[in-house]
């Protein structure tokens, strides 16, 4: 990637998913393309919505304008909602984890149905959505993450629950799936 005095830069996950989207148009990888094509798209909704709730509530707290009657954003709203609504790494680690997820889905239902033709496909595709995640947690790094920060939140039992959720669920993104992170969570918080 580029340098910048000696340091080699690190480019961010959607930097190099644009990066890996042409090189993958130029090798003429069509289900690379395509997967690649479809998270940018998942990224570009989330981002999409989120300015548009972010433009809906600083239009609220707007003046109407005369004349028109309509609230007006300034430039100064426009670019700090444009930067609230970026993504972050661990965001963009959550759709891809979801497209990930949505694969397994599918990769069930289509083994069930007997399609090995269409399970051979999603396999494909979530070999490449696994390369953009990180190594996956074993269900004992999560026990051990979990209860430090079970620990260092105080919880007690299962009432707690909804206190240390978000701050497990947030260092975990990406590394875990929710699912086992809950589980794992209403084990230890049983006590």
């Amino acid at each position: 990637m580029a340098a910048l005095r000696g340091y080699s830069v690190e480019p961010n996950l959607k930097e190099k998913l644009n990066d890996d989207l042409k090189q993958a148009m130029r090798g003429g990888d069509t289900v690379r393309r395509s997967v690649i094509r479809q998270v940018l798209a998942a990224i570009q909704k989330v981002e999409g919505d989120r300015r548009a709730t972010l433009a809906k509530a600083a239009l609220s707290k707007q003046p109407r304008v005369a004349g028109s009657g309509e609230p007006e954003l300034s430039g100064a709203d426009i670019a700090a909602i444009a930067t609230q609504s970026s993504l972050s790494e661990g965001d963009i680690l959550g759709v891809i984890s979801k497209e990930a997820r949505q694969r397994e889905e599918s990769i069930l239902a289509f083994k069930q149905g007997n399609r090995p033709d269409l399970v051979a496909k999603e396999e494909a595709e979530m070999a490449i959505l696994q390369e953009y995640l990180p190594q996956q947690m074993t269900r004992d790094e999560i026990v051990a993450e979990a209860k430090k920060i079970i620990e260092a939140a105080g919880a007690k039992g299962p009432s707690d629950k909804g206190k240390v959720m978000p701050k497990i669920i947030a260092a975990l993104k990406g590394k875990a799936d929710g699912r086992e992170i809950n589980e794992v969570v209403t084990e230890l918080l049983k006590g």
